[in-house]
């Protein structure tokens, strides 16, 4: 006998419900609770920086002398590289890192040009930043996030066709992360598959 899951309809997709609906209800049960803690704390750090931004507005001078401004500003760029040959190592190998690696090398690429546009503001420097960013920092930060997408598009085609759902899968910010399945039901074999009992 055979199992099969239910088409869905619409964008209540299947994508891995298989795997949930073979997870014991326990398990379950508790990757829900996890989820709902995780939430919170996301939705209570947002408030948290909120106000923090609030503080920072009417409480920071407008010009400030950093001890450590060649450390801080060496350092992110010697991060920027590793994540740069990292996304780039992990494209020449085909590692599905490589999506992790593609989103991390892109944010910081663009909290380059930020800061350096907004701390040359004024100066004349700043045309230095603002061509820096136009051509190469930005560019490169939505090439990155459009292979990135284009990937993630190709693995959920992929799976969408494996599951035998119809047609093509439905915009990205229209699925979601993890679905409730509903349950397996047995559905007889084809007669040519059929196997005499007993």
């Amino acid at each position: 006998m055979q199992t099969t899951l239910k088409t869905p309809v619409g964008t209540g997709s299947l994508l891995d419900a298989a795997r949930e609906i073979a997870s014991p209800p326990q398990r379950v049960k508790h990757v829900r609770h996890v989820r709902s803690w995780f939430l919170a704390l996301l939705v209570t750090c947002c408030a948290g920086l909120g106000a923090w931004i609030v503080y920072l507005a009417v409480s920071m001078p407008t010009g400030y002398r950093s001890k450590a401004w060649s450390a801080a500003w060496v350092g992110f760029d010697i991060l920027l590289l590793l994540a740069l040959t990292g996304t780039i190592v992990a494209a020449m190998l085909r590692r599905q890192i490589v999506v992790m690696l593609a989103v991390f090398t892109a944010t910081l690429l663009l909290c380059d040009a930020w800061f350096d546009i907004v701390l040359d503001w004024g100066t004349s420097d700043v045309w230095v930043s603002l061509a820096s960013a136009a051509f190469m920092e930005i560019p490169l930060a939505v090439f990155l996030l459009a292979k990135v997408r284009r990937l993630v598009r190709a693995a959920l085609r992929r799976r969408w066709h494996e599951l035998g759902l119809p047609g093509d899968p439905p915009a990205l910010y229209r699925i979601p992360l993890f679905v409730s399945g509903e349950p397996a039901e047995p559905s007889a074999a084809p007669a040519s598959e059929a196997t005499p009992c007993g």
